[in-house]
């Protein structure tokens, strides 16, 4: 079969590499015949991203700016470690993308997922006008280096090499065997890289004295090895993590019993913690959902990112539910707890209150001003006598204890956990603000 549309003309400027490169690699595919639902092609930003359209095959996702190695490193893991373990992902990145990106292609060689990226090193940024690049060589011009670029270029190749990559091989996209080596990458049980040096038509060659036949003097000039520089086995991630968690498993304390505990929860609630950043909303949150997880339950976690960590503002999402989460939106919330008048302003900021309905519960901190809205609310004094630091774990425990969706007790069982010898003073402390109300 193929796994290139033959009735979608190429998307790339006359003479640009990109058209020999999918077509070494529709090649490829066909050699090694995958089931087309077995294969996952991730495509970067940039012109490289343009072949999204090219492909037959039912899995193709279109990433941001360097990302594409993570994404698929996730795809590859999630269908290893929870799936049919048969998918083969496969990453097509320009050298822009591959820079932005490089702490991904490090990390994702260093933890060896089946994922093979395919590095399109035309020595700019293509698409926004033929900009520099770390992979531009010594003298070349660029949009951005007209008097020719003056630092010397990145050698992925050997950055991968280092970083225990597998499988590393740097071709001429004009190269008669480039679709045997994709082949080779693609079959390849663990992470493996190809970079090919190529043409952009547009850019590279209207401002530089670059052919095809002139790609091989780039190459030694820069002091770039060709061909496949390593082909190993080492254990993929995978692998390493079922091992690694059968060794945990083995020495786990044989006495331990998961308590039986019972809810009341029948359908999915949406609950929005709001507090200041610093007092452990976000760690209140994760109890939470932590002892909803050992009542059985599924659970999803959202937390707000403010820029300056530390003050301003601090928001968890969180969904408990019986039934597998598809959506982790909340449109309308099922119970709002406010600690804080910095949580309160960001509520009012993002909408919240405009979304809440007259059977949403509202628990607020006594201290914290609210607008007008229509829903239930109730008022405890969760920062004078549980403190700042307890506030939002204070207003979970009201929460759980009024709502009588989940036990105390499994709430109780992540804060011995997590606070030791500190537990049952913090314990005194949440409970005295329930016995205030």
């Amino acid at each position: 079969m193929s796994y290139l549309r033959q009735d979608t003309p190429l998307p790339y400027c006359k003479g640009c590499s990109h058209g020999l490169v999918l077509r070494a690699l529709g090649q490829a595919l066909a050699t090694l015949a995958l089931p087309p639902d077995d294969l996952a092609i991730v495509t970067d930003i940039g012109c490289v991203g343009l072949a999204d359209a090219q492909f037959a095959t039912p899995h193709t996702v279109h990433t941001t700016h360097g990302r594409s190695t993570a994404f698929a490193t996730g795809l590859a893991l999630a269908d290893a470690l929870l799936g049919s373990h048969r998918l083969k992902t496969v990453v097509l990145i320009g050298d822009g993308g591959a820079m932005i990106g490089i702490h991904h292609l490090i990390n994702a060689a260093l933890l060896n997922p089946d994922v093979t990226v395919l590095v399109h090193n035309n020595f700019l940024f293509g698409m926004t006008g033929g900009q520099n690049s770390a992979f531009s060589p010594l003298e070349f011009v660029t949009a951005t280096t007209p008097g020719g670029n003056f630092v010397p270029p990145l050698d992925l190749a050997r950055v991968l090499l280092a970083s225990r990559a597998p499988f590393v091989a740097r071709k001429l996209a004009s190269d008669g065997d480039l679709a045997e080596v994709l082949a080779r990458a693609i079959a390849h049980p663990g992470f493996a890289m190809v970079e090919m040096l190529e043409l952009c038509t547009a850019y590279a060659t209207r401002w530089n004295q670059l052919t095809g036949a002139q790609l091989r003097e780039v190459a030694d000039r820069a002091g770039y090895a060709l061909g496949v520089l390593r082909d190993d086995r080492r254990p993929t991630f995978d692998f390493a993590y079922r091992r690694q968690n059968a060794r945990r498993a083995a020495h786990a304390p044989a006495s331990f019993a998961a308590p039986q505990l019972t809810v009341r929860l029948h359908k999915p609630v949406r609950l929005l913690l709001a507090g200041t950043a610093g007092e452990r909303v976000q760690s209140a949150a994760t109890l939470l959902a932590e002892a909803a997880i050992l009542c059985g339950l599924h659970v999803t976690q959202k937390n707000d990112n403010p820029v300056t960590q530390g003050t301003g503002f601090s928001i968890s999402e969180l969904i408990l539910s019986p039934e597998p989460i598809l959506f982790t939106g909340i449109e309308e919330p099922d119970a709002v707890l406010v600690v804080s008048a910095d949580g309160a302003k960001e509520l009012e900021r993002i909408g919240v209150w405009e979304r809440v309905s007259p059977a949403t519960v509202v628990l607020a901190d006594t201290e914290v001003p609210l607008p007008a809205f229509c829903a239930i609310v109730e008022r405890r004094e969760f920062r004078r006598l549980a403190g700042p630091k307890l506030a939002a774990l204070a207003a979970v425990a009201a929460w759980v204890e009024q709502s009588g969706l989940l036990p105390l007790e499994a709430l109780w069982l992540g804060v011995d956990k997590r606070f030791g010898k500190e537990a049952e003073a913090i314990k005194n402390r949440i409970t005295a603000v329930g016995r205030a109300a």
